[in-house]
């Protein structure tokens, strides 16, 4: 199980994901401190650090208008385009023979409902076992991710990779 230090981290779920502070140093990602990119992201937040180093690792871009809203919730959809680039920094998404993101995504009725961005993302997530459905043909894409299926992806992501 994976635990967090302060129960707020675990209330923003990367974007709140890796917002979990101990999530970044589990991935092996050194902190990043000082200014942030985004406008709505204050140096002095308690969530800087991890917000920077998610962005300095390529494993989130924010809004187009240069704000990152750490207080929205994070879609199921969102979260697994996170998780998919926290994939290639594990290894995991290089042991995934290759498959179409519809074949991978095909057991799934609300499929159609993938947005184009997160297309692959998703299939990834899905293929390599880190995120399954609410149910057994429901991705729920648009649902946003409880604090309990947070922990669960985290501690799979890391233990598919032989990082735990």
């Amino acid at each position: 199980m994976i635990l967090v230090d302060d129960e707020k981290a675990m209330l923003i779920i990367l974007k709140r994901l890796l917002s979990q502070i101990e999530g970044v140093r589990l991935l092996g990602l050194k902190l990043e401190n000082g200014v942030t990119s985004f406008t709505d992201v204050k140096t002095a937040d308690w969530y800087n650090s991890a917000i920077n180093t998610a962005y300095a690792y390529h494993l989130i871009e924010g809004f187009e208008d240069g704000t990152f809203r750490p207080m929205d919730k994070v879609t199921r959809e969102q979260a697994m385009v996170i998780l998919s680039k926290a994939m290639k920094i594990t290894g995991l998404k290089a042991k995934l023979p290759v498959q179409l993101a519809d074949e991978a995504l095909l057991p799934f009725r609300d499929a159609a409902e993938v947005s184009v961005w997160a297309q692959t993302s998703v299939a990834d997530s899905v293929q390599a076992g880190v995120v399954s459905g609410r149910s057994t043909t429901e991705l729920a894409l648009k649902d946003c991710m409880t604090r309990a299926e947070v922990a669960t992806i985290i501690q799979r992501l890391l233990q598919y990779s032989g990082l735990i």
